[in-house]
């Protein structure tokens, strides 16, 4: 009789078995997603032959945590797990015992690491541009992405359009960070990046004068938030897979 393989087990033989499919195509397609805008601003400063801080700091804000993380995790959130249902191959993974609750966090991680490297490397060079506060945008950057990664593959798993609810969330309800009084501020992303990395920016668009005044989270309180959220909404994709019928897919898993 085998041994039903541990959680760790199950994450470690998860990771490794899906490392091949993060180094195709969708993997170097996120990384050129997250070199693409410093690049560019490093091509445009060079140009000009001036660094403004200010731009750089709308390229970390605007940029990366408004628009690339987003569509970062809008791509990388159906390899967690939802298009193993869709293609029918959830099976597969199911073949040796393991806890099957554990297999979105596996394959979510590996992903998750996969982007993080490169917002490490590519905020690493962003003090050539005239960001600073780096080690702290790092960190925002990393956590942020961890929690918007978890909750568009919660929403795929949940819900029938998942990726559309994810969009409208990201690029509808965190934008608005600047007009939520300060109880609804907290439940934003935004709120958090920009907590985190000691720095805000307004493009000044026709809702700034609606604007409230903007609160601030204390860094340890920023950390634990959304390191506990993206570990619960992992947990709760694991519930979902472990209630969903095994080798239906699509309309058929859904009843």
């Amino acid at each position: 009789m085998r041994n039903t393989p541990s959680f760790m087990d199950t994450i470690w033989a998860v990771a490794k078995g899906y490392m091949p499919k993060v180094l195709q195509a969708r993997g170097w397609v996120l990384a050129g997603l997250i070199v693409l805008p410093c690049a560019i601003l490093l091509l445009v400063q060079a140009l000009e032959g001036s660094y403004n801080p200010k731009n750089a700091l709308e390229v970390y804000h605007y940029a990366y945590g408004q628009i690339a993380l987003p569509i970062l995790a809008l791509l990388t959130a159906p390899a967690c797990i939802s298009e193993d249902m869709e293609q029918r191959t959830l099976p597969l993974m199911l073949v040796r015992p393991a806890p099957a609750w554990a297999l979105p966090l596996g394959k979510g991680l590996l992903w998750f690491a996969w982007c993080a490297v490169w917002l490490v490397v590519i905020v690493a060079l962003m003090p050539l541009t005239g960001l600073s506060a780096v080690p702290q945008k790092m960190m925002a950057l990393v956590l942020v992405f961890w929690g918007q990664l978890a909750l568009a593959s919660v929403f795929l798993l949940l819900f029938k359009r998942g990726t559309l609810w994810a969009a409208l969330f990201f690029f509808v309800w965190d934008p608005m960070v600047t007009v939520l009084p300060p109880a609804l501020q907290r439940i934003t992303f935004m709120h958090y990046l920009a907590s985190l990395s000691a720095s805000s920016y307004s493009k000044g668009n026709t809702l700034h004068i609606l604007s409230q005044t903007q609160i601030t989270s204390p860094g340890w309180l920023a950390v634990t938030v959304l390191v506990a959220f993206g570990l619960v909404a992992w947990l709760v994709c694991g519930l979902r897979l472990m209630r969903s019928p095994i080798g239906l897919a699509g309309r058929e898993a859904e009843g």
